[in-house]
């Protein structure tokens, strides 16, 4: 499986972002220099973490982001679904197994291929904000 670079950058700001988590809200413009992103680009991915509920806005002169809940309640699973959408590993799988291929459903790899997204579901869920910091 490959993570777009919207997974990895974010992942990135995310885990500069909890660092910072004691010193208040932090400007994009810190991480993207910190981390050499492009702050167009980081904009646009911390548009879509404070739509999923993941980091919140501060405005003002000592405005920034801040983390929305505690980095042990955010997991890798959270931000990258927040930036990807849907965690589909395979083109022809969805939730609870269904399989839209050509074979409609009688494919023999569909459990092979099921099994391996969940594995992959789990390992992400498992894998807390904090544990990165």
């Amino acid at each position: 499986m490959i993570f777009s670079t919207r997974s990895t950058y974010g992942l990135r700001a995310m885990i500069n972002l909890a660092k910072q988590q004691k010193s208040g809200s932090v400007s994009l413009a810190m991480i993207a220099r910190q981390e050499q992103m492009s702050l167009k680009y980081l904009e646009r991915l911390f548009s879509g973490l404070k739509k999923a509920g993941l980091v919140k806005a501060a405005k003002g002169a000592s405005g920034g982001y801040s983390l929305a809940r505690s980095a042990r309640q955010i997991n890798v699973h959270d931000i990258v679904k927040a930036l990807e959408g849907e965690l589909n590993v395979f083109h022809c799988t969805g939730e609870k197994e269904k399989i839209y291929c050509s074979q409609q459903c009688r494919c023999e790899v569909n459990h092979v291929l099921f099994r391996v997204e969940q594995a992959i579901t789990k390992t992400l869920k498992g894998i807390r904000l904090s544990q990165l910091v």
